[in-house]
């Protein structure tokens, strides 16, 4: 039973989750210069002067005189500047309004694009931050920027915006629309009040005609309408409220089978254009639609195709008779109006069955019902098929079997029993046969259990004369308890079978989503939208995607599948204009396909492509709500996957930038001093040779092949460009060639090695191992305290083998020793921030975890200073993986 009055939970819910969050109030106009910021400013002085908190985040003025004297008074919070390609720009500093905490923040222009580097790419991204932390915010907006009326707004006045806000933010607000005549803003912009005067110009011969302006401001107040129509629904649903609250129309139109249906949403059309309001076709699927045919289900596709087509909702409303599904609908929905169509009927048809349309005036009030007339009902062509119809033939045997087996029963028993006990076991047969087989078979075995009743055990038996009057009360009594149980038992059945039907599509699209969820890459996901899909639906399923030149395939259920140049066609039409085609729909019918569109706001991501392979339409009418809620689910998943991907590709540019600014922060340093060096020796070779000169220039060279060197390793590493050469190498070999090989930087340290020469053989690539002990010797040999000693030590414990460089200086901050690993990363107060690129411990690590090794960097224990470790494994050691063979 519907309850109206009862609360809804989701409302509730809604409500909820809103507790402890700011509320969002927007100043929406039809165009600049109507006055937004000046009323958003306004009323922020007034709630100021009331004893609210209120700063300001971000205003534009534009050079209004009048809108900066309002900013005075009021606190703002400093804009945050951030550097982009040579220039600084000035942005809302989010971070400083959220430690500052106030009730209110004023946040100008909400459709605004931050700066890159900013922590979110949009403005509204930022007010949503303020709203969870508890802040209430203030802002303004064009109705040119809600998404879903940027098209609109494009079509008439040939200016497309780029910056837009989606409609839940909007319709998540409380809305003030700040409105002045066209006449007088045209007035305001011949003043020079809103551009200047070349700008404002153009701006009257372009956007700010009359015309536009007329439209703009019809729109805002009809998004304004709505969104307070969509917040009173919402919030007298929360209450539990009953009644239809017009205070907008809202248009219900019953559609069927029938092929006047079509004419019902056309009228439905015209009807909500009038009063533009929002419209929706519902089906009220009940049992009988089991019984259709292929061109009933083909008549229901195309009603709901054209209901889409025209900018209507569609739902299908699954209930045990149609004057109950379209009461629910209608209460839930709050409509205020419901279009109904009434066929020709006979009298007996309308006594047997009712009318629809005289039990909605009565049942219904509040609400105004639309009666148009319909072409009186024509046999389809095609089968129908009968499953819920006469009944089937088994079952009449099977209830005549129970009735025979009850008879059998109670003629054993009939010495025990009197008339009347034996009469209501004749209602086993009864109730068990409507449950299983339906209505009319639970009436078969109502009066076959009659006759039985009456032949076998009325007196005189044998006979279906009967002598005492009592026993035709009996009689009666017995059918009429066997129509009604049957009735109910029936009801009951139909009503399991549409929860049953329900709970099945409930667990799809449950199944479906959580499938959906664990993946992440795009082509794992279309692959496993098409095989769900095809699962439920019994049909070859593809997903195509834009590449140049065209549509192409990028997952599918089968290899089987086959799209010739018609489908093709049908495809590239669906992706273009966001519109299903192909079989079934109205476009490029011939195609044996149905294709279609997965779209996330005003883009299309890709095409799902149905087909049978016996042919005819993929999905049956009834199918289509379930078809339509996969595809929603599929298109948000594609989204976000796309969204994924975005971000890893913007996270790999701004690394790219890190890395770009801090190479040419280290190559305007680090290797214009040793130039600086050499191009000093080199003019003092013009007044003598000396050998300190020449030491001077072979010093520097070596450094600063060493810098380009490590340049060069780095772009390796990057580029997966390394080709390792695998051989057996002595430690003691390596550790002394390479204190060889930067003798000149350790000069003024001693040099400890406490590498043992039994040590096993380790297998590495010897240059990558030479590369990486020289950058780990530079490295000591540059921060280590003067005149203290570096030691090398090898140590072989537990099948690990471990080579250390320890040097004597201010060590590590505790906490961040893996950060000196970090590409272009020298820590401030530690060792590691004295010159340098920042790129040589980068490289070890690099180089060593290409060879199969680990790197550690840690303070020392005994003295300060730092250990940095290569880590050999077991898999290494040349020595002890032969002795294991052995």
């Amino acid at each position: 039973m519907n309850d109206d009055t009862r609360p809804s939970p989701e409302a509730l819910l809604r409500q909820a989750s809103q507790e402890g969050r700011g509320r969002l109030k927007i100043f929406l106009g039809a165009a600049p210069g109507v006055g937004k910021t000046y009323e958003m400013l306004s009323e922020g002085a007034e709630r100021r002067r009331a004893g609210v908190d209120v700063v300001i985040g971000v205003v534009e003025t534009h050079g209004r005189v009048e809108t900066e004297a309002l900013t005075r008074g009021h606190e703002i919070v400093p804009r945050k500047a951030i550097p982009y390609e040579g220039r600084t720009l000035d942005e809302m500093d989010l971070d400083a309004i959220l430690e500052r905490a106030p009730t209110l923040v004023l946040v100008d222009e909400l459709a605004h694009t931050n700066a890159p580097g900013s922590r979110h790419p949009k403005r509204y991204q930022d007010v949503e931050e303020l709203l969870a932390a508890g802040i209430d915010v203030y802002s303004t907006i064009n109705i040119q920027h809600i998404e879903s009326l940027n098209d609109v707004v494009a079509s008439f006045t040939r200016v497309r915006v780029r910056e837009t806000v989606p409609d839940s933010i909007v319709e998540a607000a409380e809305i003030e629309v700040v409105d002045i005549p066209p006449d007088e803003l045209i007035e305001r912009l011949k003043a020079g009040k809103v551009y200047l005067p070349h700008e404002a110009t153009r701006a009257l011969a372009h956007f700010f005609s009359k015309s536009n302006l007329s439209a703009l401001r019809e729109l805002a107040l009809r998004r304004a309408a709505q969104a307070v129509d969509a917040q009173m629904l919402e919030h007298v649903r929360a209450l539990g409220v009953g009644g239809t609250w017009a205070g907008g129309e809202r248009i219900v139109v019953a559609i069927s089978e029938l092929s006047g249906a079509l004419g019902l949403v056309r009228a439905t059309k015209r009807i909500a254009d009038a009063m533009h309001a929002p419209w929706t076709a519902v089906y009220i699927e009940t049992p009988r639609a089991q019984t259709f045919g292929e061109p009933e289900h083909r008549q229901l596709a195309a009603v709901f195709n054209l209901a889409t087509q025209l900018g209507g909702d569609v739902a299908t409303v699954p209930a045990t008779s149609v004057v109950d599904g379209l009461k629910t609908f209608t209460t839930e929905a709050r409509a205020t109006q419901l279009v109904v169509g009434k066929s020709t009927r006979s009298r007996w048809f309308e006594l047997r069955h009712g009318s629809v349309v005289d039990q909605m005036v009565r049942e219904s009030p509040g609400i105004a019902v639309h009666v148009l007339p319909m072409d009186p009902p024509t046999a389809p062509r095609g089968t129908r098929v009968r499953t819920g119809g006469w009944g089937s033939k088994s079952g009449y045997a099977w209830t005549t079997a129970m009735v025979a087996g009850i008879t059998g029963v109670a003629s054993a028993l009939f010495h025990i029993l009197n008339l009347g006990n034996v009469a209501l076991l004749y209602l086993l047969p009864v109730m068990a046969a409507a449950s299983l087989f339906g209505l009319r078979t639970g009436l078969f075995a109502g009066v076959v259990s009659s006759i039985a009743y009456n032949f076998f055990f009325l007196p005189p038996t044998g006979t279906l004369t009967i002598n005492n009057p009592e026993n035709v009360i009996s009689i009666l009594v017995l059918l009429g308890i066997a129509f009604v149980t049957s009735q109910l038992t029936s009801r009951v059945r139909a009503q399991a079978d549409i929860a049953a039907a329900s709970a099945r599509t409930n667990a799809a699209l449950a199944g479906f989503l959580r499938q959906l969820t664990s993946l992440n890459d795009p082509v794992a996901l279309a692959r496993a939208i098409c095989e769900e899909i095809g699962r439920l639906f019994g049909v070859r399923a593809v997903i195509l995607v834009a590449e140049d030149p065209g549509l192409a395939v990028q997952a599918a259920n089968g290899a089987d599948y086959r799209l010739e140049t018609m489908e093709m066609a049908a495809a590239q039409w669906a992706y273009d204009t966001g519109t299903p085609a192909g079989r079934g729909s109205s476009t490029l019918a011939a195609s044996e396909w149905f294709f279609q569109p997965l779209r996330s706001g005003e883009r299309t991501l890709a095409v799902l492509g149905l087909a049978r392979e016996a042919g005819g339409d993929p999905v049956r009418s009834d199918q289509l709500p379930l078809l339509m809620s996969l595809v929603d689910q599929a298109s948000l998943v594609l989204e976000r996957a796309r969204l994924e991907v975005e971000m890893r590709d913007v996270d790999a540019v701004r690394e790219r930038d890190r890395l770009r600014q801090a190479l040419l922060s280290s190559v305007s340093h680090d290797l214009r001093t040793p130039l600086t060096s050499v191009m000093a020796a080199a003019a003092e070779l013009h007044r003598g040779v000396t050998p300190e000169l020449i030491d001077t220039i072979e010093t520097e060279a070596a450094r600063l092949n060493r810098f380009v060197g490590n340049l060069l390793d780095m772009a390796r590493v990057e580029a997966g460009a390394l080709r390792l050469r695998l051989e057996p190498t002595d430690l003691t070999d390596a550790v002394a060639g390479a204190v060889h090989d930067t003798k000149r930087v350790l000069d003024g340290h001693a040099i400890e090695l406490d590498v043992a020469p039994n040590l096993p053989l380790v297998r590495v690539d010897p240059q990558l191992l030479h590369h990486c002990l020289l950058n780990l010797l530079d490295n000591a040999g540059r921060y280590a305290d003067p005149g203290t000693p570096i030691v090398v030590r090898a140590e072989h414990r537990f099948g690990l083998l471990r080579l250390s460089v320890i040097d004597q200086g201010p060590g590590l901050p505790p906490g961040r020793e893996k950060e000196v690993f970090e590409t272009f990363r020298r820590l401030e107060g530690s060792d590691r921030a004295i010159g340098g690129t920042g790129l040589g411990l980068a490289i070890v690590k690099a180089f060593a975890e290409a060879m199969g090794m680990t790197v550690e960097a840690s303070n020392r224990e005994d003295l300060t200073g730092a250990r940095f470790s290569l880590c050999f494994p077991v898999a290494l050691l040349v020595r002890d993986t032969d002795g294991a063979n052995l």
